[in-house]
């Protein structure tokens, strides 16, 4: 019989508490560390973490959700998925890998957002030539790893369905999920080879299945969850969702033959539950400790919710409402934290007891976890009484000044002062912000931490790395350049630390894709701008040129999204805070004599909510607050905004409604497919789609950006054509960069040229 376990997460981390896989993998791919050290980094990582969950008291620990780059990829590579161009690679390894970031002569596959996270994985490439074939290799190899440690070894996997939906569909334009037949005998093949491996449990993961689906695409996941069920030789199947409610899907999943269901009681409705009555025969994960966000369960009010839940299952395990992917590892080295702050906050290894405390209580009575529920209890009523998250002042003025702004001109007679006083060639060149974080760059604010220089010996130090940049777009010949923000650690974190209600972690690293990490800053208070964050910079590289140089913002929603945000008020009214701190930089740029400001919103997209009744609402306040951020300036100031590596159909009236004078944008994995739905809103204002794809360490040639610039042409007008890559270049390398860039102006030349 099946043991039944009662405390478990649905995934960890893998790059590392101290981003150990990161610097491996980047070994690897300079040529420093061979593919044998590379598989030893990683074979400590999984066994530190293994035993980390085990030592915490999670009874059944998630294997497979390690990964070299992305889950999604790995599924791919898995089910031999992985696109015909990476088939001259010569190892596995290498394949890979070029799938995921391109060689010299290899481009990668599309990059998007993982459902509503700042996660990105890899979208697979599904063709009528593709042959479905199964390699567990993977799989089956971390499964004997930690069964050799004697850890309780639940591997996991992304669901036929899920990996269906979340593909693209190459030279087809029938719906992927038709193919899920083809991919059930290698899951079926795949269950058996675990069940034989001694596994009781495999958790498949099927997230796709609470955005909004149609009744066919929930039908065919019936179908698919009872065969799966059917077989008669494997482990239990553990049906996991979450980022929110499965909805409709719920009652159908709930009928089949699965053993046991995990469901998201953060972001969902725990009151659904109760109207199931095939739950009375499952096995009810509890996602009810946050995985996305870092703050102190209210252990008291999650225990109430468990023990109501008893008569709804069969048995229930206490979980995490996700993969702890999304959170720091640990608070353990956050030593800058004041002792209210550092009572209120949850990393990993804190979620974990966490979820071992409410399995505890409701196994054993909230008696046994009496000191874990009073700590919790205290932290809350010590958060809710704290003066930072109550300024009366910023919220008055927030209040007079929506109430009063009514904002800019139209478009078009914006567009006409801005030529008059900033006149530009036709397709005018830019970048979008960030230049490459150097070696001199990184020692440099490493000394600054370490105490070795001052802070003027820093600042002298950037100042020279912002001349240099200059220096380098003049000699390019781009029309409209930036400082390149050698001082910026981060987009947002850079702001996060100068605005006052925010704090900035020492060491609360998260992996966005592949070796990109972040550490977000954590949103717990009111926000205040106490004085200028950017105008310095910006007044001094103007000084070295006569070129105009872009002042370099980031956007409220994607500060908001790339932070742990507050969960005790709406996500409005902080946004609509963060938005008035930007606000009174851009009036402070202008009156430094910017002529160009961009406000950076890539994460637009990303804090859609995935099921489309709430998606009016936030598209309302989103550009809400990006219009107040932006609407403080002058007709004759250029406001310019960016955009990145999402699916952008979904969100195109709110790129238009930013009414941002230029918009930069993603469009070079997805071959300018954007334009085609910009055009289709009735899109009239300048726009940037990226011509070359910059996380790829390729080099484009000049007639491959002159033919996208070409294919751009057919849809947008030469008047309101602009040229630049498709995100910031922070993370290439000086030559790649001034290589490409060559190319870009040489290429904008030669089709200049042909108008």
């Amino acid at each position: 019989m099946t043991s039944i376990f009662t405390a478990t997460v649905l995934g960890s981390p893998r790059i590392g508490p101290r981003r150990e896989l990161k610097k491996a993998v980047e070994s690897f791919w300079a040529g420093t560390l061979d593919a044998p050290a590379l598989g030893a980094v990683a074979r400590e990582l999984r066994r530190q973490s293994w035993t980390d969950l085990r030592d915490a008291g999670i009874d059944s620990v998630p294997v497979n959700v390690f990964s070299y780059y992305d889950q999604m990829l790995d599924t791919a590579a898995m089910l031999g998925a992985l696109p015909d161009r990476v088939a001259g690679e010569s190892t596995a390894l290498d394949r890979y890998f070029a799938a995921a970031r391109g060689t010299a002569t290899v481009t990668p596959l599309e990059m998007t957002k993982w459902f509503d996270t700042n996660y990105h994985y890899l979208v697979p490439e599904i063709s009528p030539s593709t042959r479905f074939t199964l390699d567990p290799s993977k799989v089956l190899g971390e499964v004997e790893e930690a069964q050799a440690l004697g850890i309780a070894a639940r591997p996991v996997l992304i669901g036929p369905v899920t990996f269906l939906l979340l593909s693209k569909a190459i030279d087809s334009e029938s719906s992927l999920l038709s193919r899920v037949g083809e991919l059930l005998p290698l899951y079926a093949e795949l269950l058996g080879r675990l069940a034989d491996a001694g596994v009781e449990w495999v958790q498949i993961d099927e997230p796709a299945l609470v955005a909004d689906r149609t009744e066919s695409e929930i039908a065919t996941a019936g179908e698919v969850y009872r065969a799966l069920s059917a077989i008669e030789h494997r482990p239990a199947i553990l049906l996991a969702s979450y980022f929110g409610d499965l909805g409709a899907a719920l009652p159908t999943l709930a009928k089949t033959g699965v053993e046991g269901l995990a469901v998201d009681l953060v972001a969902g409705d725990p009151g659904a539950l109760a109207a199931i009555p095939e739950l009375a025969g499952k096995h009810l994960v509890a996602g009810i400790v946050d995985g996305r966000n870092v703050w102190r369960n209210d252990l008291t009010e999650s225990l109430t919710t468990l023990e109501t839940l008893r008569g709804s299952a069969r048995s229930i395990a206490v979980s995490t409402s996700c993969s702890l992917l999304h959170v720091p590892y640990s608070l353990a080295s956050e030593t800058g934290l004041d002792d209210s702050l550092g009572s209120w906050l949850a990393f990993g290894s804190e979620k974990m007891r966490e979820v071992t405390a409410l399995a505890t209580g409701l196994l054993s009575g909230r008696d046994a976890v009496a000191a874990e529920l009073a700590g919790a209890a205290a932290a809350l009523a010590s958060r809710a009484a704290d003066p930072r998250l109550h300024d009366r002042a910023i919220r008055e003025r927030l209040a007079t000044l929506k109430a009063s702004d009514d904002g800019r001109r139209p478009a078009a007679e914006r567009r006409e002062v801005q030529a008059a006083v900033l006149p530009l060639p036709l397709l005018p060149t830019t970048t979008i912000g960030s230049y490459p974080q150097t070696t001199a760059i990184r020692v440099a604010r490493a000394a600054l931490r370490k105490g070795e220089i001052d802070e003027a010996e820093y600042l002298r130090r950037m100042r020279g790395e912002v001349a240099d940049v200059i220096a380098l777009q003049e000699r390019l010949g781009l029309d409209v350049l930036v400082h390149g923000e050698p001082e910026r650690n981060d987009m947002v974190q850079y702001f996060a630390e100068q605005l006052d209600g925010f704090f900035a972690t020492a060491d609360g690293w998260v992996q966005s894709y592949g070796t990109r990490c972040v550490r977000p800053p954590i949103l717990f208070g009111d926000v205040r701008r106490p004085r200028p964050m950017t105008v310095e910079w910006t007044s001094y590289a103007q000084s070295l040129t006569a070129k105009p140089v872009k002042g370099m913002l980031t956007g409220p929603v994607t500060i908001l999204a790339w932070s742990f945000v507050r969960d005790d008020q709406p996500l409005s009214e902080s946004a609509d805070q963060v938005a008035l701190a930007i606000r009174e930089e851009t009036v402070d740029l202008e009156a430094a004599g910017a002529q160009v400001v961009q406000v950076d919103e890539p994460a637009l997209r990303e804090l859609l909510p995935l099921r489309a009744a709430d998606q009016p609402a936030y598209l309302d306040w989103s550009v809400g607050a990006f219009r107040l951020a932006t609407s403080g300036v002058a007709d004759a100031t250029a406001v310019h905004t960016h955009l990145c590596y999402s699916e952008f159909g979904e969100v195109i009236g709110a790129i238009a409604g930013l009414d941002a004078d230029v918009t930069s944008i993603e469009a070079a994995r997805s071959h300018m497919e954007v334009l085609d739905d910009l055009n289709a809103v009735g899109f009239d204002l300048g726009v940037g789609p990226g011509v070359y794809d910059i996380h790829s360490p390729r080099v484009p040639s000049v007639g491959e950006i002159a033919d996208s610039l070409r294919a751009a042409l057919k849809t947008v007008p030469a008047e309101r054509l602009w040229v630049n890559p498709d995100c910031g270049l922070k993370t290439r390398g000086r030559a790649e960069v001034e290589a490409s860039l060559h190319n870009l102006v040489a290429a904008t030349e030669l089709v200049r040229a042909e108008l």
